[in-house]
């Protein structure tokens, strides 16, 4: 898989995404959400020039970010007024997720 802008990483940039990486595969193991959810594959990686952000952005609509080398997070976004919402797991992100898609 292509992580997109990786050649402009830098030093910190890269231990976040051996960060995200590591939350990926914790969370797809352990993760009672995540083996429900049925839908965890990854839609993209990359490194967000604009926010500095390392991600792994998921299928279901989760990403998970670090920046800068720090803990990661897990970030819901509501497609309808652009608000996001920055959890530390996996589960307070899946539960988020699917109270936004109730709404709709």
């Amino acid at each position: 898989m292509k992580i997109y802008n990786y050649e402009k990483m830098g030093i910190l940039d890269k231990k976040s995404l051996e960060l995200v990486i590591k939350a990926y595969n914790d969370n797809r193991d352990n993760s009672r959400y995540w083996l429900l959810d049925g839908q965890e594959d990854v839609f993209e990686m990359g490194f967000n020039l604009d926010s500095g952000y390392v991600y792994i952005a998921l299928e279901n609509g989760i990403s998970i970010a670090s920046c800068f080398g720090q803990s990661v997070d897990f970030i819901v976004t509501d497609y309808e007024n652009g608000d996001e919402f920055y959890f530390d797991s996996y589960n307070e992100a899946y539960n988020k997720l699917e109270k936004l898609n109730e709404k709709v």
